[in-house]
């Protein structure tokens, strides 16, 4: 089987493995608890945020851990939102792309839902660009939060991360990023970057799935949507997940370390594999941004095809991949994100997603690639004429 899915999830490393074992066997106390075995899950936990401050360029007071990405946006768009009109009433609207993640744009929904928050969404043109006039032309007076994802999960557009987030800051507005497919391609250096806010998942890194991470600015207040005994500094209440927090501190170590090399050879064999099912595939069609996308991203549609039929070919064919967010498998409607960049619903049911990991290798490519010519043709031939 060749795996080509890696925005959906990647399998645990065996260091990460290593490194979080004992914290699920031998250590297995409670943080807050005050004895040797409390101290010691407490001195770990203490550990992994001091790492993952170290990757973000962070202090360690300012990472939350969290359960993954989804409730790391939900906790950063929700949480900033609702605490900055706390503090000024008059800041009801929040912005997000058009292409972002159903975590973030279902929570500002929710906020525009139940608390009357307006939602000013930024277009993005045909390559899923979000350009710092688009962004400039929704920004109010009582804008409370921008939220643009740093890469796209579906499509791999990388966006100008650092310049929209200086927009957002002229306008005195505190800027969210979700870099979960982001982190481990692209450096994730929040001062560098201009964000105030950062969301990571640990499954899409190496780690396994139920850890991420949040990453607020100094004393930017959150309110917190878990309330309890008040861990994480109140931001998120739980017993913290101790070795879900030693994988996600691990992982994102070892790929940070590890990310200029391997995004550099990844993009080459990204860019021969779009090459070979360009030249292969008649009328097929790369989504997204030619050069400003992931290392780890090729998508497509094959006009003429159903992506599910696609899909089922591939698999047959040993090439197991996706017709686009995991999060939204099943459904019938046409990709958002694809009908965002102005492509019609009909082709947008035909797209294929091929994700990478960092060990994916140019023969595994080479291979995928001659399997999507023959599903292709193989679900032309079988459509009705």
């Amino acid at each position: 089987m060749i795996f080509l899915d890696a925005a959906a999830t990647t399998p645990i490393r065996r260091e990460v493995l290593d490194a979080m074992w004992p914290y699920l066997s031998g250590e297995f106390g409670n943080p807050s608890s005050h004895h040797s075995l409390g101290e010691a899950a407490a001195s770990a936990l203490a550990e992994a945020r001091t790492g993952v401050a170290k990757v973000l360029n962070c202090r360690a007071g300012e990472v939350t851990f969290t359960s993954g990405g989804t409730e790391a946006d939900n906790l950063a768009v929700k949480g900033i939102a609702l605490a900055r009109r706390a503090a000024d009433p008059s800041l009801g609207r929040v912005v997000i792309s058009a292409i972002e993640h159903p975590a973030v744009e279902e929570s500002a929904r929710y906020l525009q839902r139940v608390h009357g928050f307006d939602v000013d969404v930024v277009p993005v043109d045909n390559q899923g660009l979000v350009t710092v006039a688009a962004l400039r032309g929704v920004l109010r007076p009582e804008t409370a939060l921008v939220s643009i994802m740093y890469a796209n999960n579906e499509i791999g557009t990388v966006q100008p991360v650092a310049e929209l987030a200086a927009v957002a800051r002229e306008h005195g507005v505190p800027f969210h990023t979700d870099a979960v497919q982001a982190a481990g391609w692209l450096p994730v250096d929040v001062k560098a970057l201009g964000v105030d806010a950062m969301s990571i998942s640990g499954h899409k890194l190496g780690a396994p799935k139920g850890s991420g991470v949040l990453f607020t600015r100094g004393r930017l207040r959150v309110e917190p949507l878990v309330h309890g005994g008040g861990q994480e500094r109140g931001r998120r209440s739980g017993t913290e997940n101790v070795a879900g927090a030693v994988a996600l501190s691990t992982a994102l170590g070892i790929s940070n370390a590890e990310q200029q090399e391997q995004a550099a050879r990844v993009s080459l064999l990204r860019d021969a594999f779009i090459n070979r099912v360009l030249q292969a595939v008649p009328d097929s069609m790369l989504t997204g941004h030619r050069s400003l996308r992931l290392p780890s991203v090729a998508s497509f549609c094959f006009p003429g095809t159903s992506g599910e039929s696609v899909l089922l070919e591939l698999e047959r064919l040993g090439v197991v991949c996706s017709s686009g967010s995991a999060c939204a498998a099943g459904s019938d409607a046409p990709s958002p994100v694809l009908v965002a960049l102005g492509i019609a619903p009909e082709t947008a049911q035909t797209s294929v997603r091929f994700s990478f990991t960092s060990a994916v290798t140019d023969t595994e490519l080479e291979l995928a690639a001659a399997a999507v010519e023959t599903a292709v043709g193989r679900v032309r031939n079988l459509a009705p004429q």
